[in-house]
């Protein structure tokens, strides 16, 4: 009897840990790609499983293996920095949306200089990370700093990783500097000519940490918590500005979200005195119609949820939140993820 007892007490606990184990796998989202939104998706998914139960696991891989994860449906959701084409969404099946606006920012590790104190041009930037200009000293930067304590040798650190962060930046380049755009052009990955590879937004931050006179770039909220040096850049209108959440929504404020396929707009080099040449908003990329139609719904809940309670956190981590008029937009985009028959999850 006492043998029997035992097994049914071992069933018993073998049925309860499945059961919690059905339970966890019903409220754990899952999700994958772009570090440039990583410090907003973790703050966010602490709040909402503070406030629902449900938890939000994201890896921060990059940009591009949240394509590939969402493409071959490892995760529940994929975020990217680099907008999918319509004909990519279409042929891929896949839905896309934005949910933060941030900005990437040239960072630098140099004894005489203050945050923010050293101007650059985007065609300056360009040759110095094509490696034509090699030393603190040389003429292009000095004239743009006069009085400035420049010297030394430039050591460049950029992404070794697949990265819409990369993404972002070398779009920049490209738009202000031809040969940039002939030579190296724009990717989630390029083919570098000069510099030291980090992987992730983390990895270039602690390289820049590391190096004296290096120079980098990240997104915004790892400048500031890792306390790197930014620069001030001179924007489309010809205005030197800092990167900020006002110079961020600058950028973003003409936004033709409803025009554009996927709502994949690109938001460097706007036009603006104010605006930040190096905006971006981050993505959202879900199957439109998903093996397991209930976690796409949960998905869906989440970002509901941060749209609408989420711009607090995000504004104190220096993201701009989509704009009011926005959300309308892409609650229409979540339409079209649906189950087998056809009728939307969420």
């Amino acid at each position: 009897m006492r043998f029997s007892h035992k097994i049914l007490g071992l069933a018993a606990a073998m049925a309860v840990s499945a059961s919690a184990s059905v339970a966890f796998a019903q409220t754990t989202i899952t999700g994958a790609g772009a570090t440039f939104p990583f410090p907003i998706y973790a703050k966010w998914a602490d709040e909402y499983k503070k406030a629902t139960g449900t938890a939000m696991n994201y890896q921060s891989i990059g940009s591009g293996g949240g394509i590939k994860q969402i493409q071959s449906k490892t995760v529940d959701f994929g975020a990217t920095d680099m907008p999918l084409a319509a004909a990519d969404l279409a042929k891929d099946g896949l839905v896309q949306f934005p949910a933060i606006i941030g900005g990437v920012v040239p960072v630098t590790n140099m004894d005489s200089v203050k945050p923010g104190e050293m101007k650059l041009t985007g065609p300056v930037l360009a040759d110095i990370f094509l490696g034509k200009i090699k030393t603190w000293n040389d003429k292009a930067i000095t004239d743009l700093n006069p009085g400035l304590k420049l010297e030394g040798p430039i050591t460049v650190v950029r992404r070794s990783d697949g990265s819409g962060t990369t993404f972002v930046f070398v779009d920049y380049l490209s738009k202000v500097s031809p040969e940039w755009k002939s030579k190296i052009g724009v990717g989630t990955a390029v083919a570098w000519p000069e510099g030291v590879g980090g992987k992730g937004n983390e990895g270039v931050a602690q390289y820049v940490q590391r190096i004296k006179g290096s120079i980098g770039y990240v997104e915004y909220a790892y400048a500031k918590k890792n306390k790197l040096d930014h620069i001030a850049l001179k924007n489309k209108d010809g205005q030197f500005v800092q990167p900020e959440e006002a110079t961020f929504a600058a950028a973003s404020a003409g936004a033709d979200w409803k025009g554009t396929p996927g709502m994949g707009v690109i938001l460097t080099d706007q036009v603006g005195a104010k605006s930040w040449p190096m905006t971006s908003a981050s993505f959202i990329l879900m199957q439109s119609k998903p093996a397991k139609p209930e976690a796409s719904r949960e998905v869906l809940k989440f970002f509901e949820w941060a749209l609408k309670n989420g711009s607090k956190s995000a504004v104190e981590l220096d993201y701009v939140p989509i704009p009011t008029a926005t959300v309308s937009l892409i609650q229409a985009e979540w339409k079209k993820v649906t189950d087998a028959s056809g009728k939307a999850v969420f």
